[in-house]
């Protein structure tokens, strides 16, 4: 009855890292300029290659000037936590979009690392808010709005660079 589940709500989790602590982590998929294009949050405890493929079908469509919809990006740049064939290579393929990530116990010599580096960015941007730093809110709900709240103002803040 009692549990991590109950007090914080189903997306949290022991953490790992931290004495099995009840937390939460952020999963983002951005483009190439930082611009978050999905965000989900799950527990602590949920490794990163199950998120891969809900975040990627998660993005939304994109009108182009000529034909029809473009669903998905033609390539997809990820660390070694998402090495994996079966669950997230072989998927991307299927979809039509080529997997760049970095294999596990290999050195940095990449060039990865150029591209990676975007999204912490774009994690970076979303820890300026103080409620998306550490998380407060109890309810699930309520954290995922202010997720896309602070995804939303990433969003305007690079709008306002067209203007």
């Amino acid at each position: 009855m009692f549990g991590s589940r109950t007090f914080w709500g189903a997306r949290t989790g022991p953490n790992p890292t931290d004495r099995g602590k009840n937390g939460s982590k952020r999963h983002v998929v951005c483009d190439g300029a930082g611009t978050p294009l999905a965000v989900e949050h799950t527990g602590a405890n949920v490794h990163d290659s199950q998120q891969a493929m809900p975040l990627i079908d998660a993005i939304p469509s994109i009108k182009l000037p000529r034909g029809g919809r473009r669903k998905r990006p033609d390539q997809a740049y990820a660390d070694a936590a998402y090495d994996a064939e079966a669950k997230i290579r072989q998927p991307l393929r299927q979809r039509g979009i080529r997997p760049f990530i970095a294999k596990r116990g290999r050195e940095h010599g990449s060039g990865l690392g150029k591209h990676r580096c975007v999204v912490e960015g774009v994690f970076s941007w979303l820890f300026q808010y103080r409620r998306l730093r550490v998380r407060y809110e109890k309810r699930d709900d309520i954290h995922s709005a202010f997720l896309i709240i602070g995804c939303l103002l990433i969003c305007w803040n690079r709008i306002q660079g067209f203007c």
